[in-house]
């Protein structure tokens, strides 16, 4: 590899600036790099050439304003194709036809998030509203396919350059939205709940008694076969677990309940763990803090990591609330109504607050695909989500990336009618090492 770093020559060495190059040229490609504003600095290095000025030798993209701007305004985006992927801020002259920085950046940052949009009944970004979806790039991980054909680009400029090869990875993320169907309760919910089974007569009654009464295994209770599949499969996986208060969206055990602690901490001891926190607490500080530390008395370690309940998020505030809580890792980046890349990369990155134009140290670990998605959102069968899966998958090899999926464990009950789920829950976890 050659050990001298790519120089950036730019008119302003700025944070935005900064932050994409660290993801595209450190991040994915793997190489040290230096941002310098003095041209007699240059040296006899590769080097970029990021402004209007003319270097000879260097390799050229011409810079959209959009990273030397500060605050956040509507983009003028007119979409081209550049080896057969899809490309803005475009300019055909330069060595690279679009400036990979500020599109990357857009992209990453989500700063289309930041503008003003029509939210769905949840108050989230909807899918069909990002530039990804509408301009048929969602399924694929844009950035990081644009820094390998950047890759090729420069290595045809300084053949001595060498890149670092990424390696497919996957995880599996388990959201415990409602880890029981019976247990869980206080004696008063648990009489109520046997009291409407009796009067409606739905048949639950008989098996709501047996499962109270431990005679029976709670239905949603299938911690067990999860755990089974994932040690089969050698997969690597993460437990998100809830410990707000029951609302109309939030349907989790009191944190307090002692089957419910048993669970979280049974599964905790084997696996890593982290908060969901519920329904408001995307924009309530207070209860993000103390469903935190409610977590935090359970399982008696620290906890870094979260997904937000519903997938709700709120740019920057959001996310200024877990790095305030002391949260350091956060799964909730996805869409909830189509699989896909939301950020458009495929492996973990750093969240850059817009507003403040600053790097935090808060990694965002994005998910490509939720089982609710599938059959819930888009209405598919299991036979068509396995296709869906299998084509991200094949695209976040490509990448070099991190496939990430987002299970439920309601998903996966043992009845005839989530059958078939457990068999495209499975067959995804083959896939992953295959």
């Amino acid at each position: 590899m050659d050990p001298r770093p790519v120089k950036i020559y730019s008119k302003g060495n700025v944070p935005r600036l900064r932050y994409i190059a660290g993801i595209i040229l450190g991040d994915i490609l793997g190489l040290s790099w230096e941002i310098v504003t003095d041209r007699r600095k240059l040296g006899k290095h590769p080097v970029i050439n990021y402004s209007d000025e003319v270097i000879p030798g260097a390799f050229r993209i011409s810079p959209f304003t959009l990273l030397f701007e500060t605050g956040i305004s509507p983009q003028e985006i007119l979409i081209g194709e550049w080896k057969g992927l899809p490309v803005f801020f475009q300019e055909p002259a330069a060595d690279l036809p679009f400036d990979i920085f500020a599109a990357s950046f857009y992209i990453v940052s989500r700063y289309e998030e930041y503008l003003e949009f029509q939210p769905d009944e949840h108050g989230r970004f909807k899918a069909s509203s990002s530039l990804a979806f509408k301009n048929n790039f969602l399924t694929i991980p844009v950035v990081d396919l644009w820094a390998r054909e950047f890759s090729k680009a420069l290595l045809n400029r300084y053949q001595t350059i060498a890149f670092r090869r990424n390696e497919f990875r996957a995880l599996l993320t388990i959201d415990s939205d409602q880890p029981f169907a019976f247990l869980g309760k206080n004696f008063l919910e648990s009489f109520g709940g046997l009291i409407r089974d009796l009067t409606t007569g739905d048949g639950n009654a008989g098996e709501r008694y047996k499962v109270v009464n431990h005679e029976k295994k709670d239905p949603f209770e299938v911690y067990d076969y999860i755990t089974g599949v994932i040690e089969k499969n050698r997969a690597e996986a993460i437990f998100f677990f809830p410990s707000g208060d029951h609302s109309r969206y939030d349907i989790n055990p009191s944190w307090k309940n002692e089957e419910y602690r048993l669970l979280v901490n049974r599964i905790s001891g084997r696996f890593r763990s982290g908060l969901h926190p519920s329904y408001q607490s995307h924009s309530r500080y207070n209860l993000l803090e103390q469903e935190l530390e409610r977590l935090k008395s359970i399982t008696g370690k620290d906890i870094s990591s979260s997904r937000f309940h519903y997938i709700r998020l709120s740019f920057p505030s959001s996310y200024r609330d877990l790095i305030k809580a002391g949260i350091r890792e956060d799964y909730s980046m996805g869409f909830p109504d189509e699989p896909g890349f939301r950020a458009g990369i495929a492996r973990p990155f750093f969240f850059y607050d817009l507003t403040e134009d600053r790097h935090t140290d808060l990694k965002i670990v994005p998910f490509q695909v939720m089982d609710a998605t599938l059959y819930q959102y888009k209405n598919l069968d299991p036979s068509a989500s396995k296709e869906v899966i299998a084509g991200l998958i094949d695209q976040v090899r490509i990448a070099g990336g991190q496939f990430v999926s987002l299970w439920h464990n309601t998903s996966l009950l043992e009845t005839p009618e989530w059958k078939e789920w457990r068999e495209v829950f499975e067959s995804m976890l083959q896939m992953q090492q295959s």
